[in-house]
């Protein structure tokens, strides 16, 4: 049995079925779907023990971001441990994570947003050609383009129309924000 669970090829199966599950959202991979697909020969009550293993292994890999050296101090320390893994594993793991961080990264902070976010802006000042007062023509106006939304989804466009006053608040709040950041950052822990 134990040698049914070795293998390299239907390990980086099931460490990327983990994945589809647990970081893209594909529900329709079960445990069921993984054991008869690539370890038919394993019964459940041995394979949920070694799926959860995976699992687990997998999940402290992602919610940490390793880098490649913690990775290989984790895996190392693993292989080590009663009831940990194998050095075969333990590669077959390690080449995952080389080529599946970066997805799954993104996968785990997009997962993270609540809202929209920030896709893009553009700017530019212009001239006032119409208003109902003539006093107000040809004063200049700054126009703001922003596109709002989630990965995914189509984006939102948000226009802003903002005379010179309006600017100067603008300008005078990002100021107050970009002086409480650098006080938060200059505090010592």
């Amino acid at each position: 049995m134990a040698g049914e669970l070795e293998g390299c090829k239907p390990l980086g199966g099931l460490l990327s079925g983990l994945a589809q599950q647990a970081f893209h959202g594909h529900q329709g991979i079960t445990e069921e779907l993984l054991r008869s697909q690539l370890y038919p020969e394993v019964p459940p009550e041995e394979f949920r023990p070694f799926l959860a293993k995976m699992r687990g292994i997998l999940k402290s890999i992602a919610s940490a971001d390793m880098d490649f050296n913690q990775l290989e101090a984790f895996l190392t320390a693993q292989t080590k441990k009663q009831g940990g893994i194998t050095s075969d594993q333990a590669a077959v793991i390690s080449k995952f994570w080389k080529s599946h961080k970066t997805k799954i990264r993104e996968s785990l902070v997009n997962q993270s947003r609540w809202d929209s976010g920030l896709r893009g802006l553009s700017w530019r000042v212009d001239g006032k050609s119409q208003s109902r007062h003539s006093a107000q023509i040809h004063t200049p106006v700054a126009i703001i383009e922003l596109e709002l939304g989630k990965i995914g989804q189509e984006s939102e466009f948000l226009c802003l129309e903002c005379d010179e006053v309006k600017v100067n608040q603008i300008l005078k709040k990002l100021s107050e924000v970009e002086e409480s950041i650098s006080t938060l950052i200059s505090q010592p822990n």
